[in-house]
């Protein structure tokens, strides 16, 4: 039990562990199409801001408000998005619905790094800035249920991983370890539902 690695998961905060444990639960009621995980986004968003400040990850810290904002949209869009009490059925992009997610990212990128380097004491703003401007489009896109966000969040979550073990955010880093298994189930799941829409 003298392993550094273990020892550092053990030693997280408590504000951390319960980032945590509210952020896999509405991974899974993402994949499972429950509304009420926008709820559970809303509070794990606000608990981790605290988290990313402490650990001068402002890019992340940010993009939890950002998030906060998105999951209000997102759980209107899940429950009334086309206008009826259905809401929003499980859909893909299209290929040009795809090229602006990209050109999206390529600018929220750009300006987020510039920014994080320019006004910021962060010692990582290119990959924060990527990865934040990344989290974005995959936030707009599940609140929209693109199919397309499990692509997304699988790409930045990998990343993530690296990121918070660089920063010794290590129960967290495990977070983003599992969030990619959940989304690669969460790609699946939504992909064999007979109902999806082409756009």
């Amino acid at each position: 039990m003298n392993d550094p690695i273990v020892l550092s998961v053990f030693s997280t905060t408590p504000l951390e562990l319960v980032s945590f444990l509210l952020a896999m639960l509405t991974v899974v009621l993402d994949i499972r199409l429950v509304h009420w995980a926008w709820l559970f986004a809303i509070a794990s968003s606000a608990t981790y801001a605290v988290v990313f400040y402490g650990a001068r990850l402002y890019g992340d810290m940010g993009l939890q408000w950002v998030f906060i904002a998105t999951s209000a949209w997102g759980w209107y869009q899940w429950l009334r998005g086309r206008g009826t009490d259905t809401g929003l059925r499980v859909s893909r992009l299209s290929v040009a619905g795809r090229w602006w997610a990209l050109a999206a990212w390529a600018a929220g990128f750009v300006l987020l790094s510039l920014f994080l380097k320019s006004y910021t004491d962060t010692d990582v703003p290119y990959i924060d800035g990527f990865l934040t401007a990344g989290s974005l489009v995959g936030q707009v896109l599940l609140a929209r249920k693109k199919i397309e966000n499990w692509h997304v969040w699988i790409v930045v979550d990998l990343l993530y991983v690296g990121l918070y073990v660089y920063k010794n955010l290590m129960l967290t880093a495990v977070l983003y370890a599992l969030f990619v298994v959940l989304a690669w189930v969460g790609l699946r799941a939504w992909n064999r539902r007979p109902d999806v829409v082409a756009a």
